[in-house]
C-alpha cells in the first residue's frame, strides 16, 4: 500500500454498544430502587435481620451446580480462571455465597443467623424481553433454625414487605408448598432415584409453567411436548417429560387441589391421594404446621396460601418453598392482558451449608427480584423514581466572579441541608448546582434550569453586586405567570417570579419560596 493511501485511510471509530442482557440504569431507576429497598430494609430489620455483604466472585466449586439451565455447557454461570488456574465464577444468586460465608465464619456467627443482603447476580442465559444476564436480588435468610416456624416467619415477612411497598391485600398472595410433597409425588409416579433426575427436572419445569400456559399447556409439557404456536409445526417445540396419561392426570389432580381457601381441605386431599408415601405425609405435616403459625399470627389464606403448584426452579431446596405473586393484570409485549405473577420466592435449603461443614446446618430464606418488583410498583403507581425536586441553579453572569457564585452555591447547600448531631441529614436533600456551561449565553442557563426541573434560579449581575443585591427567580411561579401573559411589554414589566433581595437575605428568601411551592403543590 502506498504512503498516500495509508494517509487517506481513516481509523475505524469505536462503536458504542451495550452488551446484550446487561442494562444501563437511569437516575429515575436508581432512585426508585433506593426508595423501594429502604422500605424493604425497614421490614427486615423489624424482624431482627442484619445486613451482610458477599463479593460478586466465588470459587466455582463453592457455588455448586444448582441452576436449572443444564442444557448449556457452563450451566448458566459466567466462569474464568485466575493465575493459579483456579476456576472462579460470577455469583448466580445470593444464597450459595451466603452458605460459603456461614461455613467459613461458623465459629464467629451467632446461630440462628438472621441476615439480609442486596446485590447484583449474573446468569449466562439467553437474554430476552424482561430477561437479563445481570439483575439485582434482595435476600433474607435464617441459618441454624431447623423448625418450620422459621419458614412461616419468612412467609409472614414477605407478606409484610408487599404491604409496606403499598401493594394492598387482594393484589398479592404468598403461595407455599413443600419439596418433600413434590418428591413424594415423583416417587409415586415412578420418578424416584438418581437415574430419573433429568425427567424430574423436566416435570418440575412443566409445573412451574402453570401460570404462563395454564393446565392444558402443562399437560402437553408433562406428555410429548408443546409447540409455542399451539399447533404442531407452529413456533418452537419444547420436548415434554414423556409421562403416560394416568400419571399426567394424577399430577394435574394434585396441582389443582388448592383452588379454594380451605387449608385443611387442601392438606387432607393431598394426604388421601398419596397416603402410602411417607415423604408426602412428612411434607404435608410441615405445611400444616406453617399454616397453624401464620393463621395464629393473623395471616389468612388471602395473604399466605398453601398451593401444591409452587415449585421454585433451583435444585437445592429441601423442604418448604414459597413464592410472592402479584395478582393484578398488566399488558405484555404482545398486547395481551396477563397476570403480573411472581416477584420473588425461596425456601428451605438444609443441605447447602452442610456441603462445607460435614454436619447438618438448617437454613431457609427468600429472594426478591428487585427490577421486577420495581416494575410492578411503577405499574401500580406506587413508585415514580423521579427526583423530589430539581437543583436550585446558581447562574453565572460574570466569568471573573466565579468564586462569588461558588460561595453562594456552597452557602445554600449548607443552610438548606443541615446535619443533625449524628452527622446525618435532618430532612430531604435539596440539591444546589453551580452552572458549568458558557456564561455568555444567559438564556441558555435558564433553559438548562427548565430542563433540569429547577424550582429556583439565583442571579447576580454586576449592578446587583454593586448594590449588594441578588435576584431570586421563582421558576415555577414564573412559568405560571408566563402562561397568562401574551404581550412582551407586559412580560418585561412583570419580571415573572423575580425577587430582588439583599445578599444577606438570600437563604431566607430561597427557603420561603420553596415552602410556598410545596404548599401550592399540596393544594393542587
Amino acid at each position: 500500500m502506498s504512503d498516500k493511501k495509508q494517509k487517506q485511510k481513516k481509523p475505524q471509530k469505536l462503536k458504542a454498544r451495550l452488551a446484550r442482557g446487561f442494562p444501563d440504569r437511569s437516575a429515575s431507576d436508581i432512585r426508585a430502587t433506593d426508595e423501594m429497598m429502604a422500605k424493604i430494609k425497614t421490614v427486615y430489620e423489624r424482624f431482627g435481620f442484619e445486613p451482610v455483604e458477599t463479593p460478586f466472585v466465588e470459587y466455582t466449586d463453592a457455588l455448586g451446580k444448582f441452576l436449572p439451565d443444564q442444557d448449556r455447557p457452563n450451566e448458566g454461570v459466567f466462569s474464568f480462571q485466575d493465575d493459579d488456574e483456579q476456576w472462579l465464577s460470577l455469583r448466580y444468586d445470593l444464597t450459595a455465597p451466603l452458605a460459603r460465608h456461614v461455613a467459613e465464619n461458623f465459629n464467629d456467627i451467632q446461630l440462628p443467623y438472621r441476615t439480609y443482603r442486596a446485590g447484583w447476580v449474573f446468569r449466562n442465559e439467553k437474554p430476552g424481553p424482561g430477561r437479563f444476564r445481570q439483575f439485582m436480588q434482595f435476600d433474607a435468610d435464617i441459618v441454624g433454625a431447623p423448625g418450620v416456624q422459621a419458614d412461616a416467619e419468612m412467609c409472614m415477612m414477605m407478606a409484610d414487605t408487599m404491604e409496606a411497598l403499598g401493594i394492598p391485600r387482594g393484589q398479592y398472595v404468598i403461595r407455599v408448598n413443600n419439596r418433600k410433597v413434590l418428591d413424594g409425588v415423583m416417587e409415586a409416579i415412578g420418578l424416584g432415584g438418581e437415574e430419573n433426575a433429568a425427567r424430574r427436572l423436566t416435570v418440575l419445569r412443566a409445573i412451574d409453567k402453570l401460570d404462563k400456559f395454564g393446565i392444558e399447556g402443562v399437560k402437553l409439557l408433562l406428555g410429548a411436548g408443546r409447540w409455542d404456536g399451539g399447533k404442531e409445526g407452529e413456533g418452537d417445540f419444547t420436548p415434554g417429560a414423556g409421562l403416560d396419561a394416568a400419571h399426567i392426570e394424577l399430577l394435574v389432580g394434585f396441582l389443582t387441589i388448592a383452588e379454594g381457601d380451605d387449608v385443611e381441605e387442601t392438606l387432607a386431599s393431598a394426604e388421601n391421594r398419596f397416603e402410602e408415601s411417607a415423604t408426602v405425609l412428612s411434607g404435608v405435616d410441615e405445611l400444616r404446621s406453617i399454616s397453624q403459625v401464620v393463621l395464629a399470627s393473623g395471616y389468612g389464606p388471602d395473604r399466605i396460601k398453601i398451593d401444591p403448584s409452587v415449585v421454585r426452579g433451583l435444585e437445592y431446596y429441601t423442604g418448604p418453598v414459597f413464592e410472592a405473586e402479584l395478582l393484578f393484570d398488566v399488558t405484555n409485549e404482545k398486547g395481551q392482558k396477563v397476570q403480573f405473577g411472581s416477584v420473588g420466592g425461596g425456601g428451605r435449603y438444609d443441605g447447602l451449608v452442610s456441603r462445607f461443614m460435614g454436619q447438618p446446618v438448617p437454613a431457609t430464606g427468600f429472594s426478591i427480584g428487585v427490577s421486577r418488583l420495581m416494575t410492578a410498583l411503577k405499574n401500580l403507581g406506587k413508585l415514580s423514581g423521579d427526583a423530589a425536586t430539581g437543583p436550585i441553579l446558581v447562574t453565572i453572569m460574570d466569568r471573573d466572579r466565579i468564586g462569588d457564585y461558588a460561595k453562594m452555591a456552597q452557602e445554600l447547600r449548607s443552610e438548606l441541608n443541615p446535619l443533625g448531631g449524628d452527622g446525618q441529614p435532618t430532612g430531604p436533600t435539596i440539591p444546589v448546582e453551580l452552572f458549568q456551561g458558557n456564561p455568555k449565553d444567559f438564556p441558555k442557563q435558564l433553559r438548562y434550569a427548565d430542563r433540569r426541573g429547577s424550582p429556583i434560579a439565583v442571579i447576580q449581575g454586576g449592578n446587583e453586586k454593586e448594590a449588594g443585591k441578588v435576584i431570586v427567580k421563582d421558576l415555577i411561579e414564573g412559568k405560571r405567570i408566563a402562561e397568562t401573559i401574551t404581550d412582551n411589554a407586559e412580560w418585561r414589566e412583570a419580571k415573572a417570579g423575580e425577587h430582588l433581595v439583599d445578599e444577606t437575605d438570600l437563604v431566607i428568601t430561597v427557603k420561603r419560596i420553596l415552602a410556598e411551592q410545596a404548599s401550592d403543590a399540596q393544594e393542587i
